[in-house]
């Protein structure tokens, strides 16, 4: 039915593990960009779009493809991709099929930045849940994403 609205209700154990999960992911997202900024100079949010830029077959996407798997929108996709330029680790290119698209690839810089900061990017994020492993309020989602410390 259009203009009534069905009220859905949370309990208050839902609303406090939601609040639960968004402190823990936001204190380990912090603990791996400073990471990443300390040993490689990039973020995390650029690490992820190297990583998943990396991971198609031929290296490209589609800027608003890029968007959209790194959950940013297209102005600060774009931001983000020109410090990437900046670096030498990715370039905008043009697509060859449709001129009005724009693409992003990942230069062979970018790629050997993913092969070696992977690892070290696992063993932060393997850390960071081990901490978060013992302590009482977020060992039970620490379990439920399937991590053993």
């Amino acid at each position: 039915m259009r203009g009534k609205t069905e009220e859905i209700a949370v309990d208050e154990a839902t609303l406090a593990t939601w609040w639960t999960l968004t402190r823990l992911h936001a204190r380990i997202s912090d603990a791996l960009d400073k990471a990443l900024q300390r040993r490689y100079g990039v973020s995390l949010s650029e690490f992820n779009a190297l990583r998943t830029l990396a991971a198609t077959d031929d290296g490209t996407l589609r800027m608003q493809a890029l968007a959209d798997a790194v959950a940013l929108n297209q102005s600060s996709v774009s931001r983000l991709v020109a410090r990437l330029e900046r670096l030498e680790l990715c370039e905008r290119c043009i697509c060859e099929k449709d001129r009005r698209g724009v693409f992003c690839r990942i230069t062979q810089a970018g790629r050997d930045l993913v092969t070696e900061a992977t690892p070290y990017f696992r063993k932060t994020l393997a850390l960071e849940l081990n901490r978060a492993a013992v302590e009482p309020d977020t060992r039970e989602l620490v379990r439920l994403l399937g991590h053993r410390p």
